[in-house]
C-alpha cells in the first residue's frame, strides 16, 4: 500500500518527456555521436576563422562575405561587364540576374513563412492559453500547415449565383500584390535591397493602400449584402488608419531628413539610437494602425465572426479563402520588417552587424515584432467598429498630427544647433515622451469631460438606429 498512485502532474509529465528525449539522445550509435562531435568542433573552428578574417579585414567586400549577399551580386556584375561580351547583352544580364535572384529570395522568404508561420502562431497561442496546439501531423506538428493547405485545395469551390466571375476570382490573387511589393525597398544589409528607392517611404505608403481595391472587389463581386457590408467597414477602417501611418512615417522623414529606407537605417546606426526612443508615440501609432491595416487582433473587424460571419470573403471557399487568410500572415511579417526598419534600427544593432549578418539581425527583430502580434492576439478582445473608428479620428489622428509638428520644430532646431548628438537627441527624447504623455492625458480629459466612465453609454447605432428600433420602424 506504500506505492504512490497519485496522477502525474503536467510538470512531472514534462520532466519525464525531457528525460526520455535525453535517454534517446544518449542512446544514439557511437558513430552518430562522433559525427555530431566532429561537426560541432568544425563549426567552432569555422567561427573562429571567420572572426579572425573579420578583425583583419580580409573578408570585407569579397564575394564570399556572407554578411552581405550583395557583395556576390556586385562581383558577378563586375565579372559580366569585364567578360568582353556585347555591352547590350552584358547590361541586360547585370540587370536580369540580380532582379531574378532578388525576387526569388523575397518569394522564398514569404512563401517559407506562410508554411511555418501558421504552425508557429498556433503553437504560441497554445502556450499562452495553456494547451498543446498542433502536435500530431509530422514531428512536433510541423506538417500541420501543409496538411491544412492540401485540405483547402481539395475543397469544392462554390461560386455565388449572380457573382461577377472575373472580379470574384481576381481578389485572392490581387491581395498578394502589396504583400510582395512591400518588401522591395527594405534593406537587409548595406547592399541587400531589391529596390533601394529614393522615395522608399512614399512607395511603402502607396503600396499599402492597394489592398483596399482587392477588399472592395471581393465584397462587391460576391453578390452578398453581408460581404459588401464587411468590405465597406473594412475599407473605412483601412482608409482611416492609413492617416496615422502616414503621419508617423512623416515624423521619421522629418527627423532623419530622408525618404530612403537605407539612409533611415544608417541614420539610426550613426546616431547610436533607435527612432522608437526619440518618437515613441509615432512608433506606437504606426504599430497599432498597422494591425488595423492588416486585419490583426484587436482590430480584425474584417472578419468579425460574431457579426458578419467572415466579412468581405464570406462567399469564398476552399483555397481562395485560404489565400485571404495566408496574406494576413504575410502582411504581419511585412509590418514587422517595416517596424524594424523605421523604428528599431533595421539590420544594425550598435555595431554587432560587423560580426553577425545584418539579415539575421533584421529577421530576429521581425520575429520579435511578430511575437508581439501573437501576444496581443492571445490577450486582447476585438474592438467594436465604433470604438475603433472613434479612436482613430478622435484621438490617434489629432495627437499624431500635433506631435508630428513638434517633431518638425525639433528637426529644424537639430540642424541648426551645434551641440553633441547625445545631448540634442536626449533632449528630443525627453520632450517627445513628456509631450506624448501630457497631450494624451489632456486630450482624453477633453474627450470624456461629459462622460461617466464608470457607466459608459450604450452604442448609438444599437440604441437609436439599429436592432429592434429599426425593425419597429420598418414594420410600422
Amino acid at each position: 500500500m506504500s506505492s504512490d498512485t497519485r496522477p502525474a502532474t503536467p510538470m512531472s509529465r514534462q520532466i519525464a518527456e525531457h528525460r526520455s528525449l535525453l535517454d534517446r539522445a544518449l542512446g544514439l550509435p557511437k558513430l552518430v555521436l562522433v559525427a555530431l562531435s566532429v561537426a560541432l568542433i568544425g563549426f567552432v573552428i569555422s567561427q573562429i576563422l571567420i572572426g579572425y578574417m573579420v578583425v583583419s579585414g580580409q573578408l570585407d567586400g569579397k564575394w564570399y562575405d556572407i554578411r552581405d549577399f550583395g557583395n556576390a551580386m556586385v562581383s558577378l556584375s563586375d565579372a559580366i561587364n569585364s567578360s568582353g561580351m556585347d555591352s547590350r547583352i552584358a547590361s541586360t544580364l547585370t540587370y536580369l540576374i540580380p532582379t531574378l535572384l532578388g525576387a526569388t529570395g523575397i518569394v522564398s522568404v514569404v512563401g517559407g513563412w506562410l508554411l511555418i508561420g501558421p504552425w508557429a502562431e498556433r503553437r504560441l497561442l497554445a502556450k499562452f492559453q495553456i494547451r498543446q496546439g498542433p502536435n500530431r501531423t509530422g514531428p512536433f506538428g510541423l506538417l500541420q500547415s501543409l496538411a491544412d493547405a492540401l485540405k483547402l485545395m481539395q475543397k469544392e469551390i462554390i461560386i455565388p449565383r449572380g457573382a461577377d466571375r472575373f472580379l470574384y476570382f481576381a481578389p485572392p490573387i490581387a491581395v498578394f500584390i502589396p504583400a510582395i511589393l512591400g518588401w522591395a525597398p527594405i534593406p537587409w544589409s548595406p547592399k541587400m535591397s531589391y529596390a533601394d528607392l529614393d522615395v522608399g517611404v512614399l512607395f511603402v505608403i502607396a503600396i499599402s493602400s492597394l489592398g483596399v481595391l482587392a477588399v472592395f472587389m471581393a465584397g462587391w463581386a460576391s453578390n452578398n449584402h453581408y460581404s459588401l457590408l464587411g468590405a465597406m467597414r473594412t475599407i473605412a477602417m483601412m482608409i482611416s488608419y492609413e492617416i496615422p501611418i502616414s503621419v508617423s512615417l512623416l515624423a521619421v522623414v522629418l527627423l532623419t531628413g530622408s525618404t530612403k529606407l537605407s539612409e533611415i537605417v544608417m541614420w539610426q546606426s550613426e546616431q547610436g539610437v533607435w527612432l522608437i526612443m526619440l518618437i515613441p508615440f509615432a512608433a506606437l501609432a504606426f504599430l497599432f494602425a498597422s494591425t488595423a491595416e492588416i486585419n490583426r487582433t484587436p482590430n480584425d473587424i474584417g472578419e468579425a465572426e460574431s457579426e458578419i460571419v467572415a466579412g468581405f470573403y464570406t462567399e469564398y471557399s476552399g483555397m481562395k479563402a485560404g489565400l485571404f487568410m495566408a496574406v494576413e500572415l504575410g502582411n504581419a511579417i511585412l509590418v514587422g520588417a517595416l517596424m524594424s526598419t523605421f523604428f528599431l534600427g533595421g539590420y544594425t544593432f550598435f555595431g554587432l552587424e560587423t560580426w553577425i549578418p545584418g539579415y539575421l539581425i533584421l529577421a530576429t527583430k521581425i520575429g520579435l515584432v511578430y511575437f508581439l502580434f501573437v501576444w496581443i492576439r492571445a490577450t486582447l478582445p476585438r474592438f467594436r467598429l465604433d470604438q475603433l473608428m472613434g479612436f482613430a479620428w478622435k484621438f490617434l489622428i489629432p495627437v499624431s498630427i500635433a506631435l508630428m509638428f513638434l517633431t518638425a520644430i525639433e528637426s529644424s532646431i537639430l540642424v541648426r544647433w551645434d551641440a553633441p548628438s547625445f545631448l540634442s537627441l536626449g533632449l528630443i527624447a525627453l520632450v517627445n515622451v513628456a509631450a506624448a504623455v501630457g497631450l494624451t492625458f489632456v486630450w482624453m480629459r477633453v474627450l470624456f469631460r461629459d462622460t461617466d466612465l464608470s457607466a459608459p453609454p450604450a452604442p448609438i447605432l444599437t440604441r437609436k438606429m439599429g436592432g429592434l428600433q429599426a425593425a419597429k420602424v420598418l414594420r410600422g
